[in-house]
């Protein structure tokens, strides 16, 4: 059990960084501002493996590219195409992620998050007079993540290792060449699975677009095959969850407990095995969504299921047809 003692301040800051905001929110009577507070708040599941200033760095990065993502996600969601617009710009956004993740280094690696940010604010009708708003509500409670996660370890005194030159531009050179072709595939990935979910009408396309980029996140082919595998069972299995915890149709406030308890345990989980993790990153997900806009639990439960598997599927078919393309074929034998 010595993983929980270890895991156990990361994932109980989460908890905190999640659920205050959208305490926030519902005591002004603005709950559907839940998910730019939400997403602000996933800036505490950066940098958890960090201390000090590293932590701080990493978490304002990634904080700053949160907030723009529900920026763009407002932007295009007031346009009249946009959902169409909202697939390619997924997929850019997920390329360009993945670049941003690799050459900052961050933990957790890839673009998961800021697709996911943008995805679900794209997914919603907004007015212009809405981003004041969302970028608001979002940079305050990145803000609180911030402060919850650094107030502490910003006083530590820690041994820290001589100056590197890990930001110096050959250093910065060479993590852009090996970031290319994860972001090209994370890119092809997300346009693939949304352009199929989005074309055939089903009610979260970016649902698809987030199981598709997740799997791309790890290193390797195998590695990204069983997170691939992971998400898909990991994801079925927490559907049972959800609709045992949708069932008796919590309340505002408590579904906001709730959502706190399924933080810290996939945030318990996710550095052991993705799959259990995904047991409860899979009903948090969808509370989210009821918090902020209630909707049938049954058309919840089957988007989620069904765009996981597209999303699942054209990972798998994108990882091996990466593999294909660049491993070396040997050279023909000479007569």
């Amino acid at each position: 059990m010595g993983f929980l003692s270890r895991d156990a301040p990361a994932a109980l800051r989460a908890g905190v960084s999640v659920a205050t905001p959208l305490l926030v929110v519902l005591l002004i009577d603005r709950p559907h501002w839940s998910m730019y507070a939400a997403f602000g708040a996933f800036t505490s599941l950066y940098g958890r493996t960090r201390f000090g200033a590293e932590r701080f760095a990493m978490q304002s990065g990634a904080a700053l590219a949160l907030v723009t993502a529900v920026l763009l996600g407002v932007l295009t969601s007031v346009l009249t195409a946009r959902t169409w617009l909202a697939v390619l710009i997924a997929a850019l956004i997920a390329g360009a992620g993945t670049v941003l993740a690799t050459v900052a280094e961050w933990h957790p690696p890839g673009a998961l998050f800021l697709v996911f940010a943008f995805g679900a604010v794209a997914s919603v009708p907004h007015r212009l007079a809405d981003l004041p708003a969302a970028v608001a509500v979002a940079a305050a409670s990145a803000v609180f993540s911030l402060l919850v996660a650094n107030a502490r370890s910003l006083r530590a005194v820690r041994p820290r290792a001589a100056p590197t030159a890990e930001f110096q531009p050959l250093d910065v050179r060479v993590k852009l060449q090996r970031a290319m072709p994860s972001a090209l595939s994370t890119s092809v990935a997300a346009l693939v699975a949304g352009t199929i979910a989005t074309g055939f009408g089903i009610g979260h396309p970016y649902w698809a677009t987030v199981a598709a980029v997740a799997p791309l996140a790890a290193r390797g082919r195998s590695a990204q095959l069983v997170r691939a595998a992971h998400r898909i069972a990991g994801t079925l299995g927490g559907l049972l969850l959800a609709a045992l915890i949708l069932a008796p149709g919590f309340g505002p406030y408590p579904a906001v407990a709730v959502l706190a308890v399924l933080q810290v345990a996939a945030e318990l989980a996710v550095g052991r095995n993705y799959g259990v993790a995904m047991l409860f990153i899979t009903p948090l997900a969808l509370l989210m969504n009821q918090v902020a806009a209630p909707r049938p639990m049954a058309d919840l439960l089957g988007d989620r299921g069904l765009e996981t598997l597209i999303g699942g599927a054209v990972a798998c078919l994108v990882i091996l047809a990466a593999h294909q393309l660049t491993k070396p074929h040997p050279k023909p034998a000479e007569p």
